[in-house]
């Protein structure tokens, strides 16, 4: 499957002069180090990062005119004192610039360096080429007297500090000065939105350029950065000032679009998820998807490199997929960083491609169910803080984003997280009473990943449905991963109709608004709210420690977690209901997760887990929420994945001490075999799992069966295939391995190694089923031995081929 663009982005700094040969040269090499992935494109993009956008702010349509430029290390405007650099020399505090005697670049030369690197590109990929430009709302790159001297107006933000964030919809002060758009100059009170689509519109046709690149959030509200903003301080939710600020959004897209009406445009967006840009910011994603506005959906955040919060990655950039406007959208790797001397894939990856595999294990579903990969790839950038473009990054990245495209989810995960993104703005702007569920719903998932909950495809409520309504048995091999539904939508029917056909469903989140429907599936009642510390008991298996358990006090602050814990039990006598876990206090207990499983549901089954977020309350001033720490507070978002063992799943992670971070893993499928990725923050910890169809055999492993779950240790950054899984009761070594072909009319064997009276499902490429032969105590060349009997199956574990009573080694063809 190709990609239908790929782009290279990069600074100016590799263009050592402002002479047409050196613009040749370097274009040439950069387009010759990643031809191996742009010939899997259809168009190659290349994205310029010239300055911050300033040069855009700043055009009078001189060609002869010199320009600001990156040509700095570090933080080109204002300065961030820091009690850590008392002498002023960190790149926080001061810019250098990257090189003696920098070039000064003109309008003229930009105009013809985008002429040059269309006609290179075309001459060494053979591909379309594409040039975009890029606006910055921050104080980073390159020097900008307008927004930092003439205009601090503009800078409403406080996201890299006070007042150095240009906001979207602030409103300029009159300025003298003339612009190309504005040759009389800025009228008091004009929005920005007009300036800069008018400059924009300009500029960018003067240029050459073919689209605009909207950086670091801006066109997504106030703080793009931040877990506060315009409707949300860190204390309470200003619901009533949704409407306002949401119109003001609007605007800005409006505005800029009456000015700038065709120039295609992409976007960086937030660093965060839609439910959290909503809650905090009400940024009305929706509408700005829906508004015609001919943009891009955002990538996931490349931040993850810098602070490790995958979690946070995954569920922010799976929230602003869920719907887009549109059929395409992209996804970012952080190769180089041509600002901050750094180059992620050397240093802050240390190499390894976590960053490649858990995000390409994402999908979104469409209308009818269909999974969609990234269309297209991102790399943040070609060149290093230097202007170095190293061969060594393009050669080591590339192989893996060509084995991740070649086996790219072509279905649901085994977890399919069902995402209320109608809803959630329903929520926002028409309940604003239900705001903090907005708030708490994608912080609660962000939480629930990074402690191991394998999660990485995603359906909007609106899609769901519509899949469902088409074809009733869709999802029927996925557990289906939901907030509580709104009470009487077609989500909650859909939901729980899934369930009485067999289907599985995990809850999550706070019921006082639930349904009596709902409510009565779940055998839970909503009592008082109670918030606060309470003692957790927790009767779902939990993880391995050597030492340190995590601690039984559980912290629910109702601001971060949508009010206090309400459900009890409406029937503690169901033989049905199953507490998994539970918190009290004082007397008072309230239920935290369980599960129920009617017998006229055929095997369906529904878990319900509260939810907390188990986050410091009191440290709410920075960009993220901050974990308790787990020896003293119960991590409360591990629940989800403990829960996953009412539905055959166990993922059981081995700690010396429950402070060690938790393995992230993602399963994706495709061709109907298994993927499964992780990232293994501290390599003493290892994971054993345990999945309904059996003990999951990675290909290429060996492993032991320990009390029904096999063992792996991994490295920082992995990612196998699984087609093979096996169930028997006896503990013991297991291994799967390729073996070659050696025989005409085969193309793939597999060899599986210390079955015991086992069953063995084999997930077999999609129509070869009757081709698969199964031989025990293989010799080869393969044609002669006991082939054993292979059953073709298909239900609710999916596709497979299944031989029973199996003991020692057997070798799998096809």
């Amino acid at each position: 499957m190709d990609f239908r663009n790929v782009t290279l982005e990069v600074s100016l700094k590799p263009f050592k002069d402002d002479s047409e040969a050196t613009a040749r040269t370097v274009c040439r090499e950069m387009f010759r180090q990643w031809y191996a992935l742009c010939r899997h494109a259809d168009t190659v993009s290349v994205l310029l990062w010239i300055a911050d956008g300033s040069e855009i702010l700043e055009y009078r349509g001189d060609p002869r005119e010199s320009f600001e430029w990156a040509k700095w290390l570090g933080r080109a405007n204002q300065s961030d004192t820091s009690p850590w650099d008392p002498d002023g020399i960190g790149l926080h505090s001061r810019p250098y610039l990257y090189r003696e005697a920098p070039p000064e670049f003109t309008y003229g030369w930009l105009r013809r360096l985008v002429s040059i690197i269309k006609e290179e590109g075309r001459q060494v990929t053979g591909r379309r080429i594409r040039v975009g430009e890029t606006f910055d709302p921050g104080p980073e790159f390159a020097k900008s007297p307008f927004k930092f001297e003439r205009h601090p107006e503009l800078c409403m933000g406080r996201t890299m500090g006070k007042a150095s964030f240009a906001c979207c919809y602030a409103r300029l002060h009159a300025d003298p000065t003339p612009y190309a758009g504005f040759p009389e100059g800025i009228p008091e009170g004009l929005p920005f939105g007009v300036f800069l689509g008018r400059q924009s519109e300009i500029f960018l046709k003067d240029m050459g350029f073919d689209y605009l690149w909207l950086s670091n959030g801006f066109g997504f509200g106030l703080e793009p950065w931040g877990l506060r903003g315009a409707v949300f301080d860190g204390k309470r939710f200003s619901a009533e000032r949704c409407d306002d600020v949401r119109a003001e959004n609007l605007d800005f897209w409006r505005l800029f679009r009456t000015e700038c009406p065709a120039v295609p445009i992409e976007t960086r967006g937030t660093n965060l998820g839609t439910g959290m840009d909503l809650a905090s910011d009400a940024v009305p994603l929706r509408e700005i998807y829906s508004g015609d506005f001919n943009m891009t959906p955002p990538p996931n955040s490349p931040w993850a490199a810098i602070n490790h919060d995958f979690g946070l990655e995954l569920v922010g950039w799976m929230s602003h997929i869920a719907e887009i406007p549109g059929d395409e959208y992209p996804f970012r790797f952080y190769t180089h960083d041509p600002w901050w001397i750094n180059s992620p894939w050397l240093d802050r990856y240390g190499r390894e491609p976590h960053d490649i595999y858990l995000p390409l294990a994402v999908c979104r579903l469409d209308g009818k169910g269909v999974a969609r990969p990234p269309t297209s790839i991102l790399f943040l950038t070609v060149d290093d803080s230097y202007g170095n473009m190293l061969q060594q990054v393009p050669d080591e990245v590339i192989p893996h984003i060509l084995a991740c495209r070649r086996e790219a989810p072509d279905q649901a995960g085994p977890l399919l997280w069902v995402y209320p993104f109608d809803e959630y703005h329903r929520y926002t702007f028409e309940a604003p009473n239900r705001i903090d569920e907005v708030f708490f719903g994608d912080w609660f998932m962000r939480g629930a990943v990074n402690n191991g909950l394998p999660l990485n495809t995603v359906v909007s409520t609106a899609n769901f449905v519509s899949a469902v309504r088409n074809d009733p048995g869709r999802f029927i091999e996925s557990v289906l991963v939901s907030p509580v539904p709104l009470d009487g939508s077609a989500w909650q029917r859909t939901l729980l109709e899934h369930v009485r056909a067999g289907g599985r469903l995990l809850l999550y989140g706070p019921v006082g608004d639930a349904g009596p429907e709902l409510l009565d599936a779940i055998n839970v009642r909503p009592a008082e709210p109670v918030s606060g510390q309470f003692e957790i008991e927790v009767s779902a298996p939990t993880d391995v420690f050597a030492e340190t358990a995590p601690g039984t006090t559980l912290l629910h602050h109702e601001l971060l977690c949508a009010g206090g814990m309400r459900g009890v039990l409406a029937d503690d006598g169901c033989p049905h209901t199953s507490v998994l876990a539970r918190v009290a206090r004082g007397g008072v207990e309230r239920i935290a997760a369980l599960t129920r499983s009617l017998p006229e549901w055929r095997g369906g089954c529904i878990v319900w887990v509260r939810g907390t977020v188990a986050c410091d309350p009191k440290r709410t001033g920075g960009h993220l929420l901050v974990p308790l720490d787990p020896v003293v507070h119960f991590p409360a978002e591990v629940l989800m994945r403990h829960a996953l063992e009412a539905f055959g799943y166990r993922i059981t992670v081995e700690k010396y001490t429950s402070g060690q971070k938790t393995p992230m893993t993602c399963v994706s499928r495709h061709a109907n075999a298994f993927f499964l990725a992780g990232f293994t923050p501290d390599t003493t910890t290892a994971l054993r799992l345990r999945f309904p169809q059996g003990v999951p055999l990675l290909l290429g492993l060996e492993t032991r069966q320990v009390d029904g779950q096999v063992r792996y240790s991994f490295p920082k950054a992995w990612r196998r295939e699984c087609r093979v899984f096996v169930d028997q009761a006896a503990d013991g070594p297991l291994a799967c391995r390729e073996v070659h072909s050696g025989m005409v009319g085969i193309k793939r064997r597999m060899q599986v190694d210390g079955l015991m009276d086992a069953t063995v499902r084999f997930y077999h490429e999609p129509g070869t089923e009757q081709r698969v032969r199964v031989l025990r105590d293989p010799h080869p060349p393969y044609v002669h031995g006991d082939f054993r009997p292979v059953e073709v199956c298909r239900d609710a574990l999916g596709n497979y081929c299944r031989v029973e009573g199996v003991t020692g080694t057997i070798m799998i063809s096809w």
